[in-house]
């Protein structure tokens, strides 16, 4: 038996449960992977309370790294022993241990550790898709980052920094506007004092942005669309503020043609060649040192309902890690 997360009730952090479970044998495609370290991301929220439904009772959590314990038939390319890293659904990294398919998983380099990869998996592959895939920002080129101080934000700033794009960003505090601004946001926006419609305008002398990374979802569309240039994309990839009202799509013809996309890691990495290539290039970032994972806090995974109270009130900064 080992320990995990289990929840049979939609609701609020106190839903969650530290339990014994029994693990089992990998069976065919399938392997047993022991965590050392989980990522947190606010995808977990979303299934935590039935914004995004799952069959109960259920586990929670999207990334994990650890180390391979057994391998079940047919699988290649992975032995006992190996360093290991994945973002997978169903939800179930929040354990000491789980069975999954091997399908998800990438193996580690020795540059990369287990804390940086469970930090990262998700959110750097996010990043890696929306700056490298669903619109590939070139040197020269302006963009906006909402929560700019978040997870996958300090990984955007960094990585488009390296791209040698400006980075605007929008933050909640001047404690955020700081993280962002030491992470490569050329111009942290403290959006509970800024208009930042007005200051992405000032910044880019009335011209715009070429595209608006927005993952708060209701609270900042509009202002997002007022950030566009004509043939701009608004790529919206979360909704921590809320969903998106419906879309009309007649305001981004009249806006400037403007794109509109809702992108998913699960649709990027969808075949073993682009997710090889996508963790590639993010761990090739993090060695080098132009990616760093700013893990900014770390709870036991016991204590996971305090990391998502802390998460849902915006009081965490960067990434955070459960440690088994």
């Amino acid at each position: 038996m080992v320990k995990a997360i289990r929840f049979e009730r939609v609701g609020g952090p106190e839903v969650l449960q530290w339990v014994d479970v029994e693990v089992g044998e990998p069976g065919p495609g399938q392997v047993r992977v022991k965590h050392h370290a989980i990522g947190l991301n606010f995808i977990d929220v979303y299934f935590r309370t039935g914004h995004y439904p799952l069959q109960l009772p259920a586990g929670l959590g999207m990334e994990a790294a650890g180390v391979v314990t057994a391998a079940g038939p047919g699988v290649s390319g992975l032995k006992v022993g190996d360093r290991v890293a994945y973002v997978a659904r169903p939800p179930g990294a929040y354990a000491e241990e789980r069975v999954l398919p091997a399908d998800p998983l990438v193996k580690l380099p020795d540059a990369v550790s287990f804390d940086d990869a469970a930090s990262a998996m998700l959110k750097g592959l996010t990043a890696q898709y929306l700056l490298r895939r669903t619109f590939r920002v070139e040197p020269g080129q302006t963009i906006l980052i909402h929560a700019a101080a978040g997870g996958v934000g300090l990984i955007v700033c960094q990585w488009a920094k390296a791209l040698g794009a400006t980075v605007i960003g929008t933050v909640g505090s001047d404690e955020k506007a700081e993280l962002a601004k030491a992470h490569g946001c050329d111009h942290p926006i403290v959006y509970t004092r800024e208009n930042f419609t007005e200051r992405v305008k000032e910044i880019t002398g009335g011209a715009g942005v070429p595209v608006v990374y927005d993952s708060i979802g209701k609270d900042t569309y509009k202002g997002s669309l007022d950030c566009l240039a004509p043939l701009g994309y608004f790529v919206s990839f979360g909704s921590a503020s809320g969903p998106l009202p419906p879309i009309d799509a007649s305001e981004f013809a009249n806006r400037g043609s403007l794109f509109f996309t809702r992108p998913t890691l699960f649709t990027y990495t969808s075949k073993r060649e682009w997710l090889d290539a996508m963790a590639a290039e993010l761990f090739d970032v993090i060695a080098s040192g132009k990616v760093k994972t700013s893990i900014n806090q770390r709870y036991a995974l016991k204590d996971v309902a305090d990391a998502h109270r802390d998460l849902e009130s915006r009081k965490t900064t960067g990434s955070t890690i459960l440690v088994p």
